[in-house]
């Protein structure tokens, strides 16, 4: 059947990807001039299924009590007189709770190891080429409390299946030399090998592309003016400035952050808002010998590092600034000021790429995958920081949902 898939990030191509491979005619419709031009652009470039998890923890609430008034703080509240800005925030405390901590966990590693299988198939089928680096990820700790919550929490979620190997500081050394010459000591951290780095751009872009050559069809500079609905279904979408709607059988909504704007007037609820993530991507030129190449989580900033190919990016943070994507000058130095310290033959490094885009979060940071009251409209959507790890299988399961199928992951679809 036809089906429209409203967005060209990472979420929106692998949903077309999928959805095609199931034998559907698709149209993707992205108001940018190519895909994964949002958020999928320039993240932190981590695959990581092993350490998929909420932001929402009970850990998280007295880290942020402390942030309060930091404009550098890795999770910064900016109020606004924004409704859905306050109510995102509460929920956001309500996650940290243990029990809905606990069960959030779940969800999230069930779907990052299918997505992860996923993608290992897709991958073998196509032979993507994307800066990818099959070396793990090193989540270390310069702090020796941080470093023991971290210990207590990979025993736990070695009991979900995720396996998350205790790394002494000497270990972590070893597994990236790189970090040798750290202006900041390493005290521990959590090796997770079966996790990968690569450009999530160059992913997007490319898949795009396969997906095209397959029959895809791609609508860019289409900006999307309304949904019409009649008799409990999507009629057909109205574009802006089209003298003709679009019309299919089927739609899935994955604009990211915008999705709760183009669901609301339909009725439609969901409980995303944008979280302003930054990074910063450094060119390696003669410095590619002092570069890590294993993919690194600093624990204390909460910024993630991955080399992609002659490029180094360190992404993280989280800002509630509503939709503004500007640059906030100082998060971004902040990061890059963390990068000098852990690294400090990048200290006089010219030519520095610094990006802002929004993340479409929900406060549990479990997605929003399934049927809506519309008996013909889907969501793909509120991915968070896990976009990328999760998109793959997200994409695979909403496929089978649109077919009809029960997905072959367990998850609380809609």
């Amino acid at each position: 059947m036809k089906v429209v898939v409203l967005g060209a990030g990472v979420v929106g191509v692998a949903s077309a990807w999928y959805l095609a491979r199931a034998g559907h005619e698709v149209t993707v419709v992205e108001r940018r001039e190519q895909a994964g031009l949002e958020t999928s652009y320039a993240n932190g470039g981590q695959i990581s299924a092993g350490h998929a998890e909420p932001w929402a923890s009970p850990a998280v609430v007295p880290r942020v009590l402390r942030w309060l008034g930091r404009e550098d703080a890795p999770l910064l509240f900016r109020p606004r007189a924004d409704w859905a800005q306050w109510a995102w925030g509460l929920r956001f405390l309500i996650e940290c709770l243990p029990g809905r901590f606990e069960r959030n966990v779940r969800e999230l590693a069930a779907l990052a190891l299918y997505s992860r299988q996923c993608l290992l198939a897709l991958r073998a089928e196509t032979r993507l080429e994307y800066d990818l680096l099959t070396r793990g990820i090193l989540h270390f700790c310069t702090g020796q409390r941080d470093f023991e919550a971290l210990a207590v929490h990979a025993q736990a979620m070695r009991a979900l299946g995720i396996e998350r190997e205790l790394k002494s500081a000497a270990e972590c050394l070893a597994i990236e030399p790189a970090l040798k010459d750290s202006e900041v000591a390493i005290v521990g951290g959590v090796y997770t090998p079966q996790d990968e780095s690569g450009d999530a751009f160059k992913f997007t872009q490319r898949l795009a592309r396969l997906a095209g050559e397959g029959g895809v069809k791609f609508m860019y500079q289409t900006t999307l003016e309304a949904i019409e609905t009649a008799g409990g279904c999507v009629a057909g979408l109205r574009l802006v400035g089209g003298t003709q709607r679009l019309v299919a059988e089927a739609y899935v909504v994955s604009l990211g952050s915008y999705s709760r704007r183009v669901l609301a007037p339909l009725g439609i609820r969901v409980p995303i808002y944008p979280l302003k993530g930054y990074s910063i991507t450094l060119p390696l030129g003669t410095r590619a010998a002092a570069a890590p190449s294993v993919s690194l989580t600093d624990e204390e900033c909460k910024i993630v590092i991955s080399r992609l190919g002659d490029r180094l990016r360190a992404a993280g943070t989280a800002e509630l600034a509503g939709y503004d994507p500007s640059l906030n000058p100082v998060r971004g130095a902040a990061i890059l000021q963390r990068v000098r310290r852990l690294f400090p033959a990048f200290a006089a490094v010219d030519g520095v790429e610094h990006w802002a885009g929004l993340r479409p979060a929900t406060p549990s940071n479990v997605p929003v995958i399934g049927r809506t009251r519309l008996s013909n409209l889907f969501l793909n959507t509120g991915h968070g920081t896990l976009g990328w790890t999760l998109a793959c299988g997200s994409a695979k399961a909403l496929a089978d949902l649109v077919d009809g199928r029960r997905p072959e992951v367990d998850f609380r679809f809609r």
